[in-house]
């Protein structure tokens, strides 16, 4: 099973954390823990395998000069 790495899903891009779940149950933490690090999260099933894609809004970009 090769997975895609990234997908787009409302006209965003996600990526493949580059874990296999056996369960939904099993990668519950992993969502969760996503989520409150302020991803944005899609759960995939594949061939009897759950994968997790995240997306991180950049909210302030932070430009430095020299």
């Amino acid at each position: 099973m090769s997975p895609t790495l990234s997908l787009i899903h409302d006209g965003k891009k996600f990526m493949w954390d580059g874990r296999f779940y056996a369960t939904r149950e099993e990668a519950a933490p992993a969502q969760e823990a996503y989520l409150k690090d302020n991803f944005e999260v899609q759960l995939v099933e594949e061939e009897s395998k759950f994968l997790i894609y995240t997306r991180r809004v950049v909210k302030e970009v932070v430009v430095t000069t020299q």
